[in-house]
């Protein structure tokens, strides 16, 4: 499962790189929605919302995935404070930086700056993780 994981991984940093999600001025063109607005990220966006929407859709009828035993499907959450206040410091963060963080684990290879976020942000969520009282840690599996 490992390796599928990997793959997977790989074939999704490959396609930030062709959409151009890897380049902070892309990012930024798709921010600025009262200047030049670049529509690059919603073409992307909408590709990958339709793409997951009929894969979820063959999956929910599936009786058990291919390479597992079982689905680990996330419980529901509500929409709560935390998330919303969350949500909104991401979508700054993301405005100011130019950077999203799934394609800045890709960009920070070879960019400085963006290393320099990403640092910045694994520290950050391992702060919270470590002194919020009741900070969500476990995963969907």
């Amino acid at each position: 499962m490992t390796l599928v994981g990997f793959a997977a991984g790989v074939l999704f940093a490959i396609g930030l790189g062709i959409a151009g999600a890897l380049q902070p001025r892309v990012i930024q063109g798709f921010l600025d929605v009262t200047g030049a607005w670049d529509p690059t990220l919603l073409v992307m966006f909408v590709s990958a919302l339709v793409t997951f929407g009929a894969i979820q859709q063959v999956a929910r009828r599936m009786a058990r995935p291919v390479l597992a035993p079982a689905f680990a499907w996330p419980a529901p959450r509500p929409i709560d404070r935390a998330l919303i206040g969350g949500s909104a410091v991401f979508g700054i963060g993301w405005a100011l930086a130019g950077v999203c963080p799934g394609p800045a684990l890709t960009a920070a290879l070879w960019n400085r700056r963006i290393a320099a976020f990403t640092l910045s942000l694994a520290v950050t969520i391992a702060v919270v993780d470590r002194f919020r009282p009741g900070a969500d840690t476990e995963s969907c599996e």
